[in-house]
């Protein structure tokens, strides 16, 4: 038994390992530049988006258009933008950090399209509560139920593993080694806490997240920002060094050595895609949720995710990480886990205190927002009656991934987080026509309504 075990694992390691490789670098990558084109490079409207989020939201819908994008944010922001940022520096080198940055510019484009996608074809369920994302492209416009299913499937086996017991699993052992607490009262603590949001349902999911994640974001971004500031003298030769790395074979300076251009962009890219999952298809079911007038405004709103996950805080993680080493050359950088504790801590004394209590939240968070994109798939695939008893289950696999470490989880989880990539990133691609279609009529041709048309001068 063991040694099938064994094998398993070293399976799902090496599949993993090459699907988050070069072909889903490639395959995001494209569709972001693709999606870039169609839409005439949206990134251009960000601060129109960044407006839209606090102002927009009037429409039919379940939840307030901002609190569809907190909840997303919930479920993006997570380990990634911090240990995820420290892994990309260690293999990559500090250029990682550009490529990283560059990725979530292009990201922009497909998130605003999947998202967009989503409401103008969301439908309703049997109670009555709007449903959308790429199972309902890929199933009611496409006519592709057997690749909408697997969509469903992928999602609930991400969900369960990479958005629940890895989560719950990652803040026991961050608080056992902090604050000397045992997995299980961690554990129990919480379930307890998701079981108290998510039996809610989205509602509920909406309200917590609305305060937790402006929280939680400021908190670190404020916190990160001091840490710079207190070696503001750092920061040219920090943002020298990574634009540097970025485009030469190497570089060396205060003990980073950089990995060439090629294992920069690779490192960079694949962190920057992971982090702000942009084409996962992930975010567009809570968008389908949203309050707004138009499938144009929600896209935008919904761009905003990749804007504040990727160009604000990975790129904030990113600068910390290399001023960091600037300062303290004797640091260790070749595991990531360990050179984003180290980075942190030794720029202040409340270094190490900021990234715990960011990394708690963001775990936490990402609990609840992943917990309502399995919901959804359920949904779609056997309807409202399954919703309690899978409620009850999410809880007590927040537990169980506190108390057990199951590498095998990890591993599929990976898997299944790209393999749900595929279909959403064709249902985006075939669709890519709609998307252009929609985004002329309100975007570029001004028809919006005109509270949003004084927003976009």
């Amino acid at each position: 038994m063991n040694s099938f075990l064994e094998y398993l694992q070293s399976v799902l390691d090496t599949s993993a390992a090459w699907l988050w490789g070069l072909p889903m670098t490639l395959l995001l990558l494209g569709t972001h530049l693709w999606m870039t084109f169609r839409t005439r490079g949206v990134q251009r409207k960000m601060w129109t988006a960044l407006r839209l989020s606090v102002g927009g939201g009037k429409g039919a819908g379940d939840i307030s258009s901002f609190g569809a994008l907190m909840v997303a944010l919930a479920a993006t922001m997570g380990t990634g933008n911090i240990i995820g940022m420290g892994t990309a520096v260690a293999l990559g080198g500090p250029g990682a950090i550009l490529w990283c940055w560059l990725t979530g510019l292009l990201g922009i484009a497909t998130k605003y399209a999947e998202s967009l996608l989503a409401v103008k074809y969301r439908v309703k369920d049997e109670e009555g509560h709007l449903l959308g994302g790429a199972m309902v492209l890929l199933d009611k416009v496409l006519h592709c139920r057997w690749l909408a299913v697997l969509f469903c499937l992928f999602t609930i086996f991400a969900a369960f593993g990479i958005g629940n017991m890895n989560q719950s699993n990652a803040v026991a052992v961050l608080v056992e080694q902090h604050f000397n607490v045992p997995a299980w009262m961690t554990g129990l603590a919480v379930a307890a806490l998701v079981g108290l949001v998510t039996l809610g349902g989205i509602r509920s999911l909406s309200r917590v997240c609305t305060w937790l994640v402006p929280f939680m974001a400021v908190f670190y971004i404020a916190g990160c920002l001091v840490l710079l500031g207190r070696h503001w003298d750092l920061l040219g030769p920090a943002v020298g060094l990574i634009v540097r790395d970025a485009f030469t074979p190497a570089a060396t300076m205060g003990g980073i050595t950089g990995g060439g251009i090629l294992l920069s962009m690779r490192y960079g890219l694949a962190r920057g895609l992971f982090s702000n999952e942009a084409g996962m298809g992930s975010s567009p079911i809570v968008s389908a949720s949203a309050k707004t007038k138009n499938a144009v405004e929600q896209g935008l709103i919904a761009s905003t995710a990749v804007f504040w996950d990727t160009v604000v805080v990975c790129a904030l993680t990113g600068l910390v990480l290399v001023t960091s080493v600037l300062a303290y050359p004797d640091m260790q950088f070749e595991d990531g886990a360990v050179l984003a504790t180290q980075a942190f801590a030794k720029l202040h004394r409340w270094g190490g205190p900021v990234m715990t209590v960011a990394l708690i939240t963001f775990v936490f968070s990402t609990l609840l927002g992943w917990s309502y994109y399995a919901e959804s798939s359920i949904r779609y695939l056997g309807g409202c009656r399954w919703i309690p008893f899978f409620r009850l289950v999410w809880i007590a696999a927040v537990f169980l991934g506190a108390v057990v470490h199951l590498n095998l989880v990890w591993s599929f989880s990976d898997c299944a987080n790209a393999l749900m990539a595929i279909p959403n990133l064709i249902a985006v691609v075939l669709l890519g026509r709609t998307v252009r279609k929609e985004t002329d009529y309100y975007l570029y041709g001004r028809h919006l309504d005109e509270e949003d048309a004084e927003i976009q001068q």
